[in-house]
């Protein structure tokens, strides 16, 4: 796959090069992850927090390169004190629930994807994840354990997975 960069990465990298302090680099992280670049990413993202460790849009840009990584757990560490701080941050919430869901942590999940429908109350997929969660967990007469995923929920995160390796096929970046 051949990166082509983009006029707005390109905007962004000079903005950053001009300014490293600048908040620029939530945006430009972003980028990088639409081109696959995560450790790139996360260097930035690591870069500037160290600066401006209080920058919670930052801290949610780092958590998106994280989950792109597949490091859960760092999400988790990460936004669990962001979303206690502002619960109305729709990504950050969603990126907790999905990790947590990941990781095991069914609770917290179906917590914080309440709180993304609560919200967003026009999000069907996550209606329909909260939906099958609650239904798995009201047949097994409590909490689902650990390892056990919804089939709902699998098939949703294959679609996802089948549709990113279609647009990589294809060369489909935009950012």
């Amino acid at each position: 796959m051949t990166i082509q960069y983009t006029p707005l990465l390109l905007k962004y990298l000079k903005a950053f090069q001009d300014d490293p302090s600048s908040k620029i680099f939530a945006p430009l992280a972003e980028c990088y992850l639409k081109l696959g670049l995560v450790d790139e990413a996360i260097e930035i993202c690591k870069e500037v927090l160290a600066v401006s460790p209080n920058f919670n849009g930052g801290k949610v840009a780092l958590a998106r390169a994280y989950f792109d990584k597949k490091m859960y757990k760092q999400v988790r560490e990460l936004l669990s004190k962001i979303i206690d701080e502002i619960p109305e941050n729709i990504i950050a919430q969603r990126l907790l629930a999905d990790s947590s869901f990941m990781t095991g942590h069914l609770n917290e999940a179906l917590n914080a994807y309440k709180m993304v429908l609560y919200y967003q109350p026009d999000e069907r997929e996550v209606y329909a994840i909260i939906k099958e969660m609650e239904t798995q967990m009201y047949e097994k007469g409590g909490l689902l354990k650990a390892g056990g995923r919804p089939e709902k929920v699998q098939k949703i995160i294959k679609l996802q997975k089948m549709l990113e390796k279609a647009q990589k096929a294809q060369g489909v970046i935009i950012c």
